[in-house]
């Protein structure tokens, strides 16, 4: 088993670390603009005042990060509503897959839910592309979030791979504590949500005995998160055609930072939270026969058809899937007055952005009729 130390470079801070790394904080200017951003009705001073007089991450999140999510959330959606959460154990651990839609938002939201059905908070993975400043680094390991890095040689990647595996099985098993993580490596630009088979082969590392018992250890329950609108929906439009026209093309540091404020400062209308049931040993037992890449497979689909059966649809949904495959089948499922709001809301966001309005418009119905298409599709197996 690797030795705690090892785990010091990704895990998040504990609570006798906090006013160490508060101490930096307040000397980082543009930390400093951020909070005058966020928190436009305190003055630095006082904020500065609060920072300094917590004592514990649970309370740095319950008095810094749960006030400033619960007003973005109030001013930029239509409500937050979940399914499945009241099957779950408050005093159990669980490791949270989902789909992945906004960079911020979606394990904040995760984590409101947490606090406000008696859970304890999760732990957060984040890919180290977006920890753009050391003092974002700081942040983010203070709000109970783990770093997951990328874009590493070969030997160097398998090494971060088992420490990241061991970490994970060793914070679920050992310590009760949840964790959510993405399904794959970044958000899904397309709508169509996929499980990675590395995401699992990296969990799959640090296991000893068999694949059930190995998966069985993480208590795995896949989560489905849906807006009714995406507010960077647009934006991942025009990544699409910057690959299309130059493939290779990356976002930049730049476009993430972007994105993020986008996503928190955009409408997303309603939002939903589908949490499945845990996939424990008796569900994995059965994979125990099958060879090893097999078993990754049948479990990435496992996870994924309770991802795509617990996705929440909202009329902009039905309507993108009859125009993106010109059909009329869910026409009962909206009304004109439906049509008009979801094709109005697509306009204004395309003329945000230049480039090519019909091929940006037909990737933003696919965006949204994706999931439809997913639900229909596990449904029939």
């Amino acid at each position: 088993m690797i030795n705690e130390l090892n785990f010091d470079s990704i895990r998040p801070y504990k609570d006798n670390e906090i006013h160490e790394v508060f101490e930096r904080l307040k000397n980082e200017h543009d930390f400093l603009e951020l909070i005058k951003f966020l928190y436009p009705n305190f003055s630095t001073e006082n904020f500065l005042k609060k920072l300094l007089s917590i004592q514990s991450i649970n309370e740095f999140q319950a008095e810094v990060i749960y006030p400033y999510v619960k007003e973005v959330l109030r001013t930029t959606t239509k409500g937050i509503t979940h399914s499945g959460l009241t099957d779950l154990d408050p005093n159990g651990h669980y490791l949270f897959i989902s789909n992945h839609r906004d960079i911020v938002l979606d394990s904040a939201i995760l984590n409101i839910l947490m606090v406000e059905n008696n859970f304890n908070t999760t732990e957060i993975a984040i890919g180290d592309n977006l920890l753009i400043f050391p003092w974002i680094t700081d942040l983010v390991k203070l709000n109970k979030t783990f770093i997951v890095n990328r874009n590493l040689p070969v030997r160097q990647m398998m090494e971060s791979s088992t420490r990241l595996s061991h970490y994970i099985r060793k914070t679920l098993a050992e310590r009760n504590q949840s964790i959510w993580i993405a399904q794959r490596e970044g958000r899904s630009k397309d709508g169509d949500d996929r499980t990675q088979i590395s995401l699992l082969k990296m969990m799959n590392m640090s296991g000893t005995g068999t694949f059930a018992e190995n998966f069985g250890e993480l208590n795995i329950v896949p989560v489905s998160i849906s807006y009714e609108y995406d507010p960077c929906d647009y934006l991942k439009a025009l990544e699409f055609q910057m690959k299309r026209d130059n493939p290779e093309y990356k976002k930049s540091q730049a476009d993430d930072l972007k994105h993020m404020g986008a996503g928190l400062r955009g409408r997303k209308g309603r939002v939903h939270f589908g949490f499945g049931k845990p996939i424990n040993h008796s569900h994995l037992q059965k994979l125990n026969e099958l060879p090893k890449n097999d078993q990754l497979q049948e479990l990435a689909e496992m996870i994924d058809q309770q991802i795509h059966n617990n996705y929440k649809f909202f009329p902009g949904n039905f309507i993108a899937d009859d125009l993106f495959t010109n059909h009329t089948r869910h026409t009962k499922k909206y009304t004109e007055e439906d049509k008009s709001i979801f094709l109005g809301y697509l306009d204004e966001h395309l003329s945000r952005i230049d480039g090519d309005r019909d091929y940006l418009h037909n990737v933003l119905l696919e965006m949204y009729a994706n999931p439809v298409k997913n639900f229909y599709t596990s449904d029939e197996k």
